[in-house]
């Protein structure tokens, strides 16, 4: 089963890859996902790639229509794995979720880092960000959880922390619009979504479709 799932070809295409799919029921089900997803939303590009895959993590084609796209973010994310930029991570469950498979980069979760938040009396997320520091800089962030992180990353890209590529999706009632609002406000490759909606599955989707785009190109040993 792996030489289908790593079969290097393009998704736009007729072929198609998932380097998560190692038995044969695991990848039919995924294919079959992704045709209804490639019917469904359109087939012309990277971002409508980005947008079937985190459509059928969700199990809802609406949510194609609040992804946002902000300055390339595709392109910057291809680079940031070419370099092996490190991805940092708001919580557990999306460092979990990022594939490992197809490239190098060091998968890091700010929660690792969250020493000091009670004293802060901050978040643990927004605290494991201001301690990575000068780290985020050059690195892939994905945020899928928590609105607080997100503000906390703005306020350090407008200080000159600039991240490569900003994946910011979390999902809630509180700050959860704002802070991807002003994400879009910023000079930053970002992937977003627009309103209350989002969570840790279109985070990870996001960046694992960018992930398996990077692992299709010829030449690559996923």
């Amino acid at each position: 089963m792996s030489k289908e799932s790593l079969h290097h070809g393009d998704t736009t295409g007729n072929t198609y890859t998932d380097l998560g799919a190692t038995t044969r029921e695991a990848y039919e089900i995924s294919r079959k996902s992704r045709t209804l997803a490639r019917e469904t939303l359109g087939n012309s590009g990277p971002e409508d790639r980005v947008r079937q895959r985190c459509s059928a993590a969700v199990g809802d084609f609406a949510m194609a229509d609040l992804i946002r796209f902000t300055m390339d973010p595709v392109a910057a994310g291809l680079k940031a794995l070419e370099r092996g930029d490190p991805i940092i991570t708001d919580i557990r469950m999306v460092e979990v979720g990022i594939q490992k498979r197809g490239h190098r980069s060091e998968v890091l979760c700010a929660l690792d880092f969250s020493q000091g938040a009670g004293e802060a009396g901050i978040t643990r997320t927004s605290q494991g960000f201001k301690n990575l520091g000068p780290r985020i800089g050059n690195s892939i962030v994905v945020i899928g959880n928590a609105p607080s992180a997100l503000l906390t990353l703005c306020g350090m890209i407008r200080d000159g922390i600039v991240p490569s590529l900003v994946i910011g999706t979390p999902v809630g009632f509180v700050n959860a619009a704002e802070s991807k609002a002003l994400l879009r406000t910023i000079e930053v490759p970002s992937i977003s979504t627009e309103g209350t909606r989002g969570g840790t599955p279109v985070a990870v989707a996001a960046l694992n479709e960018i992930i398996t785009m990077f692992a299709e190109q010829p030449g690559r040993n996923s």
